[in-house]
Parts: structure tokens; sequence; C-alpha cells
């Protein structure tokens, strides 16, 4: 088999020059020539001869031109990886079925001795001095994507980089249809930190990996109503897209290989490792309304350490203005407004004719990163130190709810009579985030083929937040009634921002791996000893205290006003946290072919988690070749999540506007909504129980088919069963329960959610991949259709018993938005076709994505209607180290459905000669709560890349 991950595009003109010779040769030449990464069998591929390849060609057809008529062919699998396999169709390899799939994989690394190399007519490379390299998924190397037991797709840079999309993020959203990136909108941290899902569950029910060691989660988790909610996943926009070879993703349960997380899949970021060449890129785009504005600039290079070792790095940086797709803001904003009999407004204080109607900023936030990473490898002694580093700081500014001018509680009145901001103020939500990681290790093969790994990785996220553009209304109210300073010197004396609280999330990972390959069978076993660490800082007294409340809980005036920071309130030391947890893991991983062509494997793994105790998991599964064209896999397996850090440990209150239960139409209203750890005192009064884990089962089944050589079908079914999964509760209020009233009361919250275990789940999909490769008119054309089906229920929803909350139905603590989010808030559906068409120094590249119907619950309930995105990307190939491009995602400028509830400020206001002075249905144009594509509309751009 062999796979391709381009370092140069592969619709290049590169000029070859090898003479005919047996093919293992042949392809060492090519990949040389074409500073390509080429995996291939030494076994079989030495058993054929290659034909003379002199002249001009792009990659893949310069390479079908090097095998044509040879035995073997040049086709692309299902996760769009250019591969090398015996043609079926050739008389002398009807012996041969599938050997291929049992030859180990053999990438070619090429570093500073291969330009020196190129020079000489054949060059020679022993198979004892090549790395072979194993695909996630499986622990033994030499397995190809479609000879595994479960699905993996293998996203190459190229395919990346044809998204036209600037965030890795994004661009997993555009190819993986089974992988989600929904967007949201004045729901706090989750505006700069989106949720990534794969197959419709939790962002922390999928394990992310980098070069296949465990990622650092983010240190916030989703507490505001979006996808995710209760759940702290991986920043998949940490790490620059211009330094990744490929990304792995593994579509299967994966907890008895991996360990926690790994229930939905795996996502393994490979990073580039060439040891020499580089490029600069730069792109530059806009939104269709003007806004958005988004500059990527890439610098990568590979760096040969003398003949044994390379050393890759990367530069980006990328900046990116925030959209607005807000409505005008309907309701009054200054007090005396007079209902009218048709249910409009008249306006009473003169200023409500002129105020500002753009009040609100609601769309994607704005954000400036700075990305690097290096990744490393030099062989020593018998084996490679190798590691990498990470390091991103992304600056992000989104806005809160706006305070009008009689928002009493949000912006105090003071002995004017005025409000402390006359005119309103929108508040802003600063996010610095600081993502790193480190590795390092060494891995050695002894002389019997065995292989030991030992490696050590740590990783960190930080995010601190600032509030700006706010007041504290409680501290201006004090002035009010405490000071000698008249209502305008308290307007110039009030603070205007103040820091909010810290988070910060670590994880120290030290493993140990054995691989050995015997007659009969491939063994893997390893150890694991992980610490995870969760810190939360105090912000500004200013953030957070309440000035208008005495020591003992008592008001001090008679007309209290909101305490903490307006739109983002602060955190007290008393709710500071720094806890830690260790964790120690064993695990075994076996596989065989047991008969021809039926190859089984195998895994256990033993956790055993400080704080809830120990988990054993097992995976069972197959690939049965049935002819040259047709194989079946299947797996099953248990898995488990354990509570992340966040959910053990988050402990604050926030301002959450809700729609009123009672008043499903009415505008959102602000509630203080205490979250509160399950061991804290609060919660241990009322009989919350501590976290457990997670449990779940999962069954997959699915067929390869390749129905000619330039036709190849993936069909996979899933099951999983996820019992006791952690969710957030309701915002449970007072008048539920006498307990949990006197809890709120003496917490000065207005309501109070809780994270417990409290819900069963089953989720049913199924994927399928359909490439078609082919040469059309003189060029080469690639085209993937790609198809995700998936639905999830809610089975079961249950309270703790012997608890405050044992005897309120749980229908109180799990409302219907809250099974909603996990049932119904992602697409159940995602299509997908993509074709690439490469002909001459011309590249085309056309997509269709189709996002399927989601319904969202918020007050009441909408459906949103599938719409179909078109992406159009062309590059042209000026010299062989300059190319332009230009192209736009979603160009015909799609929107979703218009949000009929849910929505704010809404209403028309009249004066008193009857004209109507502004009439809207709320300022949330499209729903704030969930939207898969976003709701930006098309965007275009253009880029260059400058290749050395």
């Amino acid at each position: 088999m062999l796979l391709i991950t381009s370092y140069a595009n592969a619709e290049d003109f590169i000029r070859f020059d090898i003479d005919k010779q047996r093919a293992d040769k042949a392809l060492i030449v090519f990949a040389q020539k074409a500073n390509q990464t080429i995996i291939f069998s030494f076994d079989l591929a030495k058993q054929y001869q290659a034909n003379s390849l002199k002249g001009y060609y792009p990659v893949n057809s310069g390479l079908k031109n090097l095998l044509h008529g040879s035995g073997l062919i040049a086709v692309v699998n299902t996760s769009g990886q250019l591969s090398i396999q015996v043609d079926s169709h050739n008389k002398r390899d009807t012996t041969m079925k599938h050997k291929s799939i049992h030859a180990a994989l053999v990438p070619i690394l090429l570093g500073a001795a291969s330009q020196a190399a190129l020079a000489q007519e054949t060059v020679q490379v022993q198979e004892e001095d090549v790395e072979k390299i194993a695909i996630i998924g499986s622990r033994v190397a030499g397995r190809s994507a479609d000879d595994l037991p479960v699905p993996v797709d293998i996203l190459s840079a190229e395919a990346l980089a044809n998204t036209g999309q600037t965030e890795v993020g994004r661009m997993l959203q555009a190819i993986a249809p089974s992988f989600n990136f929904s967007s949201s909108s004045i729901s706090d941290g989750t505006d700069a930190l989106r949720p990534a899902t794969l197959r419709g569950l939790g962002p922390d029910q999928t394990l992310v990996l980098i070069n296949g060691r465990r990622r650092h989660q983010a240190s916030l988790i989703h507490i505001n109503t979006s996808v995710g909610r209760g759940t702290a996943g991986t920043d998949m926009n940490a790490i620059p897209a211009a330094s990744i070879k490929r990304i792995e993703v593994l579509r299967d349960g994966a907890a008895a290989q991996y360990g926690s997380d790994a229930i939905a899949g795996v996502i393994n970021i490979v990073l580039n490792d060439a040891s020499e060449g580089g490029k600069v890129a730069v792109s530059y785009g806009e939104y269709s309304e003007g806004d958005g504005e988004t500059t990527n600039v890439d610098i990568s290079k590979g760096f040969a350490l003398g003949d044994n070792g390379y050393l890759n790095t990367t530069l980006n940086f990328r900046d990116r203005g925030f959209t607005d797709r807000s409505g005008l803001h309907g309701s009054c904003q200054f007090s005396g407004c007079t209902d009218l009999a048709n249910g409009n407004s008249l306006l009473g204080d003169p200023r409500e004719a002129t105020a500002s109607r753009s009040t609100f900023r609601i769309g994607d936030a704005d954000s400036s990163q700075v990305g690097v990473t290096i990744n490393t490898g030099y062989e020593i002694a018998d084996g490679e130190l190798y590691g990498f580093l990470t390091y991103s700081k992304r600056d992000n500014e989104s806005a809160a709810f706006f305070r009008h001018n009689n928002n009493n509680g949000g912006n105090a009145p003071l002995q004017d009579g005025d409000a402390t901001i006359p005119a309103g103020f929108l508040p802003k939500i600063n996010t610095d985030i600081k993502d790193m990681s480190y590795n390092f290790g060494y891995q050695t093969e002894f002389a019997d083929g065995s292989n030991l790994d030992l490696s050590y990785t740590y990783g960190k996220n930080n995010i601190d937040y600032v509030t700006s553009n706010t007041i504290n209304s409680s501290y201006a109210n004090s002035l009010r009634y405490e000071s000698t300073l008249t209502a305008d010197e308290i307007r110039a004396a009030i603070p205007r921002q103040a820091s909010a609280y810290g988070l910060e999330l670590s994880l120290q990972t030290l493993n140990i791996d054995y691989t050995q390959d015997f007659d009969l069978f491939s063994l893997a076993m390893g150890a694991e000893i992980r610490t995870d660490e969760f810190k939360v800082t105090a912000g500004d007294e200013y953030s957070y205290r309440d000035y208008d409340t005495n020591a003992d809980g008592t008001s001090k005036y008679a007309d209290d006003r909101s305490a903490g920071t307006q739109g983002f309130g602060g955190t007290a030391p008393m709710q500071e946290v720094d806890e830690t947890r260790d964790v120690i893991s064993f695990y075994a991983d076996a596989e065989t072919e047991i008969v021809e062509d039926v190859i089984v494997s195998g895994a256990v793994r033993y956790d055993d988690y400080q704080g809830f105790g120990d988990s054993t998991n097992f995976k069972l599964a197959a690939n049965w070749s049935i002819t040259d064209s047709i194989a079946i896999r299947g797996a099953m397996s248990t898995g488990f999540r354990a509570p992340s850090m966040q959910q053990l440990y988050t402990d604050n209150i926030s301002t959450q506007f809700q729609t009123d239960p009672n008043n499903p139409g009415s505008d959102q209203i602000a509630v203080q909504v205490g979250t509160f750890r399950n061991d804290s005192n609060l919660a241990k009064a009322i009989g919350i129980p501590e976290l457990k884990e997670e449990e779940a089962t999962n069954f997959s089944l699915g067929t390869v088919i390749n129905i000619t050589d330039e036709i190849n079908l993936t069909i996979d079914w899933y099951s999983i069963d996820i019992d006791d999964r952690i969710v957030l509760s309701n915002s449970l209020g007072q008048g539920l329960s006498p307990a949990l009233d006197a809890a709120l009361i003496a917490s000065g919250a207005g309501a109070g959610q809780f994270f417990l275990n409290g819900a069963d789940t089953k989720t049913t999909g199924i994927d399928i991949i359909a490439t078609w490769n082919t040469e059309l008119l003189g060029g080469d054309f690639n085209l993937t259709a790609a198809a995700n089906f998936t639905e999830t229920d809610v089975v079961n929803i249950y309270t703790p018993a012997n608890s405050a909350l044992g005897g309120i139905d749980p229908s109180e603590v799990f409302s219907d938005q809250a099974i909603s989010i996990i049932e119904e808030w992602q697409p159940q559906d995602r299509i997908s076709l993509n074709g690439l068409y490469t002909i001459g120094d011309l590249s085309i590249n056309l997509a269709f994505n189709r996002y399927g119907e989601y319904t969202v619950t918020d007050g009441g309930k909408q459906t949103y209607g599938a719409e179909v995105l078109t992406d159009l990307r062309i590059n042209y190939q000026v010299t062989e180290s300059l190319s332009f491009n230009v192209g736009g995602n979603n160009i015909f400028d799609v929107y979703p459905d218009e949000n009929t509830i849910g929505n704010s400020r809404s209403g028309t206001i009249e004066d008193a000669d009857g004209n109507i002075i502004v009439s809207s249905p709320g300022v949330f144009t499209y729903s704030r709560r969930s939207a898969p594509f976003g709701f930006n509309g098309a965007f275009y751009y253009a880029g260059a890349e400058f290749k050395f």
C-alpha cells in the first residue's frame, strides 16, 4: 500500500527522469523527486517492473504513468489518499489476493542526504533502515486504512487546504461529515472556543491526539445554552493548519485502546516532518456583508539535522474581524413608553425617537491568533529521539446583552434620575487564550524486531477573562447613597472594566509502549501515568462584589441593583480552585490473521482514577477480505469517560438570559444562575452525589467495496449506548424543594444548576463514503461523496435518590431544552460532494455540503431546514515555486432559516402621530443557540503561496 501526503501540491508539474527498473526502486526515486512521503510494501513492489518516466508531470499523472501496465495501479482510497494496489485485472496477480495488506508499510522521509542522492541514477535503500508507521486504530505498523476492522479517514494537508478555510475545526467540518463544529453567539467563552463533536455526541466524548499522544482539553466548560452544554472539549483551532501533515479520524469507540473520552472516536493530528523545503503563504478574505475580514499568514520550513534528523517549524498569524447579523432593537430603551391597544408602544422619553436601534453584536467574535509548532526527530544509537512543541495565543472579543437605559438592575439610576450610562452600553467579553504543549521521547528497535517507546507529554490551556465597557451596577448604586459625588462625577469615576477570572487546565502524561510482531500475531502493551490539574483564579473585587449587601446578607438599600460586572461577572476568592487528579493505566492490544484474509484484533485496558475508582474495558474487531473487491469489518467494545476536572470543580455564578417558561413568547430575562460543584457544602447539604464515570457500549459493522479500479465505496453502521451520561441540570429556581430553596437563598443565586449522572442515551447512525478517480479531458478528476446519518435519543432521565432533587420530577431537573440539546441541536444528516480537477497548472476544487435539519428548543421549538452550501477554490501554478488561489465558501450566500423563537428586544414603537419609529421581531435574526454552518453568509478570499 502506498500513501502519499503532500509537501508540494499534487497539481504541481515536476520534472522526472526515472529509468525503467524494479518498482520498489522506481517508487523511491519518484518520492525523492516529488518531495513526498511515500508508504509502500517492499515485499510487494519488488516483484514488479515500473516504466521509465521522463518529462514534466503532476504527481498523480506521473505515478499512473510510472506504473502503467506493471501490474500495480495508483488509486485513491476511501479516505482520499493516493495508494498503490495490485491490479486485480492482471492475470498474473490472481494468486496475490490482497497480498498488499499483509506487507509492511514503509515511508521514505526525505532529508538533506536525499538531495545528493538525486544526482545518482539509482538509490539504494535497505528495508531494515526504513521506519515503519502505524495508522491510528491499530498499533501494528503496516495496516492501510481499508484493512483496519474500524473506519479511519486519513485527511491530507492538501485536502485540508482545498477547503479554503483557515481554522482546523472548519476544515474538518467541510471534509468529514461525521464531524460538527457548531456556532453560537452571546454564549460567553463558547463564542471564543467552539465545541467540536463527532457522530453527534459531546465534545468531551472524542479523544484528540497529537502525533499519537493524548492532547489536553481546554480549560473552558460550556455552561451557557449551546451544543455541548456541560462539557469541556479540545481547542481544535490551537494547532496551525499549516503545521499539519495529515489528520486521522478513527470513527469508532476506542476507550479500550486509548482510554477515557474515546467513546465517539479519536482524532489524531500528525505534524509535518519534512527535513527540507518550506513555504510562505498569505490569504485575505471577507464576508459579502463587508465584515469578518480575515488575514492569514503561514511560514513553514524544514531543516535537516545532519544526516540523521529533521526539525520542522511553522509560524501562523491569523486575524479575523467580528461579524454582526443582529436585528433591530424594537423594545423601549427609555422609561415612559405607553402600551397601546394594538400591542405597540408609544414613546415617552424624546430620546427614544433617536436612540440607536443597532445595539447588539451577534456573530463571530473578533479574534487574533499567533501559533508556533516545532516537530523534530533525530536518530541516535539504535533508535530515535523525537519531540514536538506547540504554542498559540488567541485574543478574542465578543459581546453580551445590551444594557439599555431603563434596565434598572444592570444600569442603575443615579440621583439625577437618569441611568448610570444614559445611552446604555454593550458589555464586551475579552478572552485571552494561551495554549501550549511539548513532548519528548525515545523509541528503539531491538534485534528481534520488537520496539520500545518511552515518552513524556505536557500540555496546558489558560483562559483569562476581562469584561470591558461594563459597570458594576451595585457599586454605582452604593456611590449614589454613600458618597457626596454628583451623578456626573459618579459617571466619570466608575470603573468600566475588570478582570473577571482565570481558568487553567494542565495534563502531564508519561507513556511506555512495547510492540512486537510474532509469526502468528502482533502484540502491543503499555502503561500510562497521568496527572490532571485544574485551577480557577479570582478576578478583581469589582467584578464580583455586591456593594448593596451587608455582611449578613441583608440589603443596605431599598432598591438593590445587580452585583458584579454586567455581561460577564467575576469569581470571588472563595470560589478559587486548585485540584489535581492522578490516573494510572495499563493496556494490551493484539492483532492476528487467524486464517487467510481474516484479521482479528482485541484490546483490554485498565484505568485507575483517583477520586472515583477503576474501569476495565474491552474491544474485539475483525476485517474479512471476502474477495479481491469486498471486505467486511466490524467491532464491539465497551468504553467509559471519566468526569472531567471542569465538571468536578466548576463553581461560579453567572448571568444567563432565559425565556420565561410561563411566558414563552416574551423577551428573555436575566437570571443569576449558580453552578455548584458536587463536593461543595451546598451540594452536600441537599444530598447531590459525587460524579462517576459514563459507561458506553459500541457496536459497528461495515463493508469496503472496490467496485472498479477507480471507484471505491465504504458503508459503516454504528450503535453507541451510553449509561450514566454526565449532564448539566436545568437552572433550578425556588419552589421545587424546601432544602434547595434554603441553599439558593444562602448562596445569593436566583437559581442553581448541578452536574449529575442523569441520562442514558442511544446513538445510531451510518457513514457512507464513495470515491471515483479517473482521467477526464486530459486532466485528473477525483470525486468524493460522503454522508453521515446520526440519531441520538435520550432513553432515560433520572434524579439522584435520597437528595433534595430526588422528589422532583426529572422533567423539572432536565428540561425539554436540556434533552433537545442532546437529541436535536446538531444536524441528523450531513452529505458532501467534493470534486478536484487538475489539468496542467490549473486545479479546481468544487464542493457541495448539505447540512440536514436540526431542531432548537428555546422557549418554543423550531426546526431549521436543510441547506446546501457551495465552496469553490481555484489554484494556478505560475512557476514551480509560486501559485495563486481565489475562492469562496458558501458562494451563493446561503443563510439558515430566520429565527422565530427565543427572541429578545422585539416590539414596535410609534410616535404621537402614529408614525412607526421602529418595528422588529427581535435582535436574534438567526438562532444564537445553534448554527451548524454559522449565519454569516458568503465568504470570498484570495491568496498566494511561495515554496522554497
